[in-house]
């Protein structure tokens, strides 16, 4: 299960999508601190000009070549704090992107612990179903003995060759069944499944209690962390358009030189520095209206993230059942598979002196088949209920697994690029 997992975790396209996806929210930060940097802007201008200049002592024709290079910066001193306000609201949405990452890989590592234990549950019914049809096939041959003999009915020869029939059937839906989990498997894990090893429930680390695994989850959950961090983000989209409706204030710094200005074999050099200061009287109520906009948006966060927290509980409290449900299951089907076979054993040494008919066998043989089946079902359910569980808590991860990888860190592309000026390459070389 590990290294079926730990593969998932590294070659999962929905995984890496997602981390992409953060990966590219990370670039926000970057575009929001843009506001601190200035602009610089570099021009040239060519032209031709002629002149004809007529004048009382005379005439004259003049050709020149006007032309000029030019260097402007622009640098943003305030604009209402709106830059500081934009970079702590993407630095939420990075926080916010990486719970969603987390989310998502609870996800692919629940698929991935689930179809590893589809594939085992099928084979092993499978089996069983095959088994079933070797010792029905053997049932069968014995009553036509019978029969010959005149021991039995034709009815009993009916009734066999029926249970033999049907029990074809169920082994042809249920290799259907394995092909869909192996199929399943292939999608979420990314290779064949081949010879997998039996898997245990991950309960060790789960609370001790319900009232525990409530709480955990309200303060470890990655939804719930989501839905806080994008609570903070709309709370600082008001404040930036807020910040619009402030006095900005900028400075612009030119310098040019150009050649044959006005007529031929002149320059000119400029240099000048400008400061302007912009303050909005009104907007035709379009600002106004984008911040009550905006605070609308911030209840309707903080409400969804109320949601989600009640959202978390359920999930907890419906694990934490299922997975107690799981194990009286188990236990109940142990005893359940003792006692059928008991009761084959005695239907079959009933049915030798004639106590007992072929149907009653059957049925013994078909109720112990399907306690089998059932114990092989709860025990792919709880494994799969204590993942769940884990999950339900949101602390189903790599690093609480132990998966032999390593661990992905979002902080890492995000220190690369949050200061990086210039520049059209990825850290990864893109």
């Amino acid at each position: 299960m590990e290294s079926a997992l730990a593969r998932a975790y590294n070659a999962n396209p929905q995984l890496n999508a997602q981390r992409a996806a953060v990966r590219a929210v990370d670039e926000n930060v970057n575009q929001a601190l843009s506001g601190y940097r200035p602009k610089i802007a570099a021009s040239a201008d060519a032209g031709y000009t002629v002149q004809d200049l007529t004048t009382p002592q005379g005439s004259a024709n003049e050709k020149f070549f006007p032309r000029g290079v030019g260097v402007q910066l622009n640098q943003t001193v305030f604009n209402g704090f709106r830059t500081g306000n934009s970079v702590r609201r993407a630095d939420a949405n990075v926080l916010a992107a990486r719970e969603q990452l987390r989310s998502t890989e609870q996800s692919v590592l629940l698929d991935g612990a689930t179809a590893y234990m589809d594939v085992l549950r099928d084979t092993a019914i499978l089996n069983l179903r095959n088994n079933n049809i070797d010792v029905l096939d053997e049932q069968l041959r014995q009553t036509r003995d019978r029969f010959n003999v005149g021991e039995v009915t034709r009815t009993d020869v009916a009734q066999a060759e029926a249970r033999l029939a049907a029990a074809r059937s169920d082994a042809s839906s249920a290799a259907g069944n394995l092909k869909a989990s192996l199929s399943r498997y292939r999608q979420v894990i990314g290779v064949e499944a081949r010879q997998l090893a039996p898997a245990k429930p991950i309960e060790a680390n789960l609370p001790r209690t319900l009232d525990a695994a409530v709480a955990l989850s309200q303060s470890a959950h990655p939804s719930i962390q989501s839905a806080l961090h994008s609570v903070d983000a709309a709370a600082l989209l008001v404040k930036v358009t807020e910040g619009e409706l402030a006095p900005s204030l900028s400075v612009q710094g030119t310098v040019t030189h150009r050649w044959e200005y006005q007529s031929s074999r002149s320059e000119l050099n400029t240099a000048s520095v400008t400061g302007t200061l912009s303050v909005p009287i009104y907007e035709g109520g379009e600002v106004y209206s984008r911040v009550r906009q905006a605070k609308e948006t911030l209840g309707q966060r903080r409400i969804e993230a109320d949601q989600v927290r009640d959202s978390v509980r359920q999930s907890v409290v419906s694990a934490w059942a299922a997975l107690d449900s799981t194990k009286e299951r188990i236990t109940a089907s142990q005893a359940q598979i003792q006692a059928a076979e008991v009761a084959l054993n005695g239907v079959r040494e009933e049915a030798k002196v004639g106590q007992r008919t072929t149907l009653d066998v059957l049925n013994a043989q078909q109720e112990l088949l399907t306690a089998r089946v059932s114990l092989i079902t709860a025990q792919r359910d709880r494994v799969v209920a204590s993942y769940n569980l884990q999950s339900a808590l949101g602390r189903l991860s790599s690093n609480q697994l132990r998966l032999a990888t390593q661990e992905y860190k979002p902080s890492v592309h995000y220190e690369q690029v949050r200061d990086k000026w210039i520049g059209l390459r990825n850290p990864d070389g893109r």
